[in-house]
């Protein structure tokens, strides 16, 4: 199972970096090249002077250890940076990574995806896709049977099912969509129709329909909240991946109101793919009717 050649993990020493290592090495085949980064704090010239003399030897110390737990060739490379997410887009885009890959906060629930401040800023910017590990990934990984995909019927959910594909099809992996309908903007500020329940069969029909026309997918279509039935979906796929919100940075990471609730809520590892710069490629998703769904 693999499609990325270049990945990078974010490490420091935490569980949260071994949950990250944990999931990177499942994405990942021997020949792809791995790096492990660890990156530290530098705000003034003291901090920078300190961390020099006295401090890159326990740096460079953990790396080895880490390295040595993940029992795989890696990279190692320690750098500064006014923040870790800084630190991580610097590099992953001089590396031309296609991954990158952090965990979660310390404090979260074992089994849940809780961002702490340095993994969000891991996120809105990124260059690359970025995978999310639960707490406690490196104890409880399972192998990846069923890949997940949050599908809206826009580009970037083409670009992540087709993606789910690619990951699958090297083994009997099996792809599952979940298209979410969303109550009308009306109907939440209390002007819904007389007929707002037929117009809701019409619209989880419509996406039915289109679940319908992809191949090798075993599609599902939902009403609800996006984030909490994506959330919900979670326990039933070992790996969930959604698209990047469709403005912003061509080629670059940013997260809408889905993605981010996904990294509060999340019950398996999280995918996140940047936006793409041109449409899938068509053999990898075929052609269905344009999207009705309320985004």
């Amino acid at each position: 199972m693999s499609m990325f050649k270049n990945v990078l993990v974010g490490v420091d020493g935490s569980s949260g970096g071994r949950d990250a290592l944990a999931l990177a090495l499942r994405l990942l085949n021997a020949a792809d090249q791995l790096t492990l980064i660890h990156v530290h704090l530098e705000t003034t010239g003291i901090v920078v002077h300190e961390f020099d003399s006295s401090a890159r030897d326990d740096a460079q110390k953990l790396l080895e250890n880490e390295r040595e737990a993940a029992g795989r060739t890696a990279e190692l490379l320690s750098i500064g940076a006014a923040s870790v997410g800084a630190g991580l887009h610097r590099v992953a885009e001089q590396n031309a990574a296609d991954l990158l890959a952090v965990g979660t906060c310390r404090h979260g629930l074992v089994g849940r995806v809780l961002l702490g401040d340095d993994t969000r800023a891991s996120l809105d910017g990124a260059p690359c896709a970025v995978a999310i590990a639960p707490l406690g990934y490196a104890q409880t990984s399972a192998p990846i049977e069923v890949i997940g995909v949050g599908y809206d019927a826009s580009p970037e959910s083409d670009a992540a099912l087709a993606l789910a594909h690619t990951l699958a099809s090297d083994s009997d992996v099996k792809v599952r969509a979940l298209s979410v309908v969303s109550a009308l903007p009306y109907a939440y500020a209390g002007l819904a129709p007389m007929n707002l329940g037929s117009q809701i069969d019409t619209l989880l029909g419509e996406a039915r329909d289109r679940l319908d026309t992809l191949d090798g997918v075993e599609g599902r279509a939902a009403y609800g909240l996006p984030g909490e039935e994506l959330a919900a979906f979670t326990e039933e796929v070992n790996l969930l991946l959604v698209g990047s919100r469709s403005y912003g940075p061509v080629r670059h990471l940013m997260l809408g109101s889905t993605s981010r609730h996904l990294t509060r809520t999340a019950r398996c590892p999280l995918l996140v793919l940047q936006r793409a710069a041109s449409k899938p490629d068509p053999g990898q998703v075929r052609p269905r009717a344009q999207a009705t769904l309320e985004q």
